[in-house]
């Protein structure tokens, strides 16, 4: 029986303590301590943090600590007064994606930092920190700037946020990508701040808040371009378990691009009403130099398409798109695995890219899915929440298609997921579908069958 709709798959308790990050960021870690990657994972580009030390050192230092820091069973723990220093990565990150568990002791004290040089005495003093923090041991109000999930001292956080007691393990995220700042607790977004602009320069707010920080007094504090992840020794007992990257700025292994650039080569377009236009069905796209980024622009008229000619079963696509400003923003979409005869609609799995309803899913031609009934209505299975950028900026998808599991990311952020997907190499479609569109960055990772 084919079927849009039955059993809830976003929203529900999951089993795994990983879950909660999971339906933010994809990352599909196994059993708690474990660190385990799946093989999705690996593909996407991340990489486990907490199968070992080798990934650490401690600062101003080649090796990791001899005291203070231990690993046992996946799990990364500071003793009390056990000293050691501060751990940061080998590895440099600029943007990045961050997931891990942490759980303190009572009154204790840590923290996340990213972007971290040498250039000073502590991490902190050139990296921004994602506070860990007892606040209910410490009697600290849980929405102060030195409250855990907060961007210490720089951005409170949202009210709704939730911190679970010292001795139980929270899950944080931190997400950092073409100058956006996101920071998550317990699977509530507490920090969403622009702080660098497209030209890569910190935007007036954050340095304004840098200025009204202690942080003023150290040259360079949070606009270094790049740095290792750090976890802070605050003399305090802390743990971190199922700690995973991945490098946002790096192509992960065997990503390939769809779009190269300077033609529609890979492409066939499909545009019906072409002859009617009196043009030709290629004519609907175009590829122009942005300050030299390579752009894909569609036109929106007349509707139809633009597909793969290969035949695409099992892969993550990546891909940026906009509406530009000071037009009315539009329609389009992506279509996954589409199979049968070229028309308009083929059959297939549409991610939605009306604007304002991206990450929808509509199901084209009763394409055999199943998704949470309480957001469907016929084909449509509306998204968990709104995550795109204000009209003009670039978005991002990512979007898995692993046998019988679509997710479909937004900017970083999971706002759909279909399974029991019928299971079929399929093309890969952008629509042309009344609006100005723009693409760039087209790109597949093959994943295997």
């Amino acid at each position: 029986m084919k079927t849009n709709c039955n059993t809830k798959t976003l929203g529900a308790s999951l089993t795994m303590t990983i879950a909660s990050i999971v339906l933010s960021s994809g990352a599909a870690l196994a059993q708690p301590g474990t660190s385990a990657l799946t093989p999705t994972d690996a593909a996407s580009g991340w990489t486990s943090l907490s199968q070992s030390t080798d990934a650490w050192r401690g600062y101003k230092a080649q090796t990791f600590p001899a005291k203070g820091w231990s690993l046992k069973d996946g799990v990364l723990t500071h003793a009390a007064g056990g000293g050691g220093g501060d751990i940061l990565t080998k590895a440099q990150y600029k943007d990045f994606e961050l997931v891990l568990e942490y759980q303190v002791a009572h009154n204790a004290n840590s923290g996340i930092m990213f972007r971290v040089t040498e250039k000073h005495d502590a991490p902190w003093m050139t990296g921004p920190e994602m506070q860990v923090f007892d606040d209910a041991g410490a009697g600290q109000d849980p929405l102060d700037w030195h409250s855990a999930g907060a961007v210490y001292e720089l951005y409170k956080p949202a009210k709704e946020k939730v911190s679970k007691p010292a001795g139980e393990w929270n899950q944080a995220r931190v997400y950092l990508r073409d100058g956006r700042l996101q920071q998550w607790l317990n699977g509530v977004k507490l920090v969403d701040a622009r702080i660098f602009g497209a030209d890569g320069q910190p935007t007036k707010e954050w340095s304004d808040r840098i200025a009204a920080s202690k942080f003023k007094e150290y040259e360079g504090f949070g606009i270094q371009p790049a740095g290792s992840l750090a976890l802070q020794d605050h003399g305090d007992q802390v743990s971190y378990r199922n700690i995973a990257v991945r490098d946002l700025a790096a192509a992960p292994k065997g990503e390939i691009a769809l779009f190269n650039g300077k033609d529609l080569t890979g492409w066939m377009p499909f545009v019906p009403g072409a002859a009617e236009a009196k043009m030709q069905p290629a004519d609907v796209w175009s590829v122009v130099d942005e300050k030299g980024e390579k752009v894909l622009i569609c036109k929106g008229q007349p509707v139809g398409y633009l597909r793969t000619q290969a035949a695409h079963k099992n892969f993550i696509l990546k891909l940026q798109w906009r509406f530009p400003e000071g037009k009315d923003p539009g329609n389009s979409g992506v279509l996954l695995r589409q199979v049968g005869e070229d028309k308009v609609w083929p059959k297939s799995v549409e991610a939605q890219l009306q604007s304002g309803s991206a990450g929808d899913f509509w199901n084209i031609e009763e394409f055999t899915m199943t998704t949470d009934p309480l957001r469907t209505t016929g084909r449509n299975t509306k998204k968990t929440h709104h995550a795109e950028r204000p009209l003009g900026e670039w978005n991002e998808y990512e979007i898995i298609v692993d046998k019988g599991l679509v997710a479909v990311k937004v900017n970083g952020e999971e706002v759909n997921r279909a399974t029991g997907v019928e299971e079929i190499a399929g093309h890969i479609a952008l629509q042309s579908e009344g609006a100005e569109i723009h693409f760039k960055n087209i790109r597949l990772i093959p994943l295997a069958d």
